[in-house]
């Protein structure tokens, strides 16, 4: 965990094999002087050592090591030392997206793509993905706290068609792997917004459908929403349900996420009332906030990813401080909870 004191310097260990990419990203890194090299490995296996010795705020690790062994490394990083990791990679979005999502699966908070030449905007953005990262608490495993639920006070109208709605960010598609597998049989369309850059969305998305128990795919524009399927938004697009349960593609209003939880929360809120279950998910700011309050106010089921299991409870704790969280669950039992609200929807 980072124990970093406020106004201290970034440290980051710099996980690269090639050197003119490792001194060219030092260079990068430590233009400004709140950010500072503190040690350089080439391999996986001295990394998962130097981090433990070093204990850095950040890693920043090339996804393609030549070792092949990227993915161990971040593996063992948070088993023995969790660490912000920001993973880079040369090669997006083509088929190698899929294993950057495995690296966010793994435990790693933020891949970016490595361009071919740095500019100085680009350098500007690799440094504050790093100061953000580096202000994140991971943890090595989600605990096994359970903060008790409270009871919902609206009672569903019988006999509508049920949605599901969940957000993420941060940690996000690791927890979607435990969410998603074990929807099985689930009476009701699921929609998802994860915040991701664009270029790995094709990535996300064949990740999650190898261990969704619900078929997976990126939702269209005016496409029906059929129960028992998960439909992603794409990204740099919002995604919105509409009447007839169609699915809406629009790119205003411009908002700091592209997609936006609120956005398709709020959407949700309309349409299907109480109908509805929202889902907020760990994640880094306050998206998402607003809109499941809309759901919650519509008679909707609200649920958040307690504090315990979130890699970041940014997004669910801003949730709970509008009022909009009805129920605080942790992550493994979080898709009982959905298949429980469905349920109480759709019963006779």
């Amino acid at each position: 965990m980072s124990g970093r004191a406020a106004g201290a310097r970034i440290r980051v260990v710099l996980v690269e094999d090639e050197s003119a990419q490792r001194s060219q990203l030092m260079s990068i890194l430590q233009v400004q002087g709140d950010i500072v090299i503190a040690d350089c490995s080439s391999t996986a296996a001295e990394a998962i050592e130097l981090v433990a010795t070093t204990r850095p705020d950040v890693v920043v690790l090339d996804l393609h090591l030549r070792d092949g062994q990227s993915q161990r490394a971040i593996e063992q990083i948070m088993a023995r030392t969790p660490t912000p990791i920001l993973i880079l990679s040369t090669q997006l979005p083509d088929r190698h997206a899929a294993s950057a999502v495995e690296a966010l699966v793994a435990g790693a908070l933020e891949a970016r793509q490595r361009p071919p030449r740095w500019t100085p905007a680009e350098g500007a953005e690799l440094r504050r993905t790093v100061r953000q990262i580096s202000k994140v608490q991971v943890i090595r495993h989600p605990r096994g706290s359970h903060v008790p639920g409270q009871p919902r006070g609206t009672a569903a109208r019988v006999g509508q068609q049920p949605v599901v709605a969940i957000a993420a960010s941060t940690g996000g598609p690791s927890a979607l792997v435990t969410l998603l597998g074990g929807l099985a049989g689930l009476e009701a369309p699921v929609l998802v917004v994860q915040h991701l850059d664009p270029g790995f969305t094709a990535g996300l998305v064949e990740w999650m459908s190898r261990v969704s128990a619900l078929p997976v795919e990126i939702a269209g524009h005016q496409q029906v929403a059929r129960p028992g399927r998960v439909y992603f938004a794409p990204g740099e697009r919002h995604l919105h349900y509409a009447a007839g349960g169609r699915l809406e593609l629009v790119e205003s209003p411009a908002t700091t996420h592209r997609p936006s939880a609120d956005e398709l929360f709020r959407s949700v809120a309309r349409t299907a009332g109480s109908a509805a279950i929202g889902v907020q998910l760990t994640g880094m700011g306050d998206d998402g906030a607003q809109g499941l309050l809309a759901i919650h106010q519509s008679g909707g089921a609200t649920l958040a990813q307690d504090e315990a299991s979130s890699t970041v409870f940014g997004m669910p704790k801003a949730a709970v401080g509008v009022g909009a969280v009805t129920e605080l669950v942790r992550i493994d039992k979080m898709a009982d909870a959905v298949q429980r609200a469905v349920r109480e929807v759709t019963r006779a």
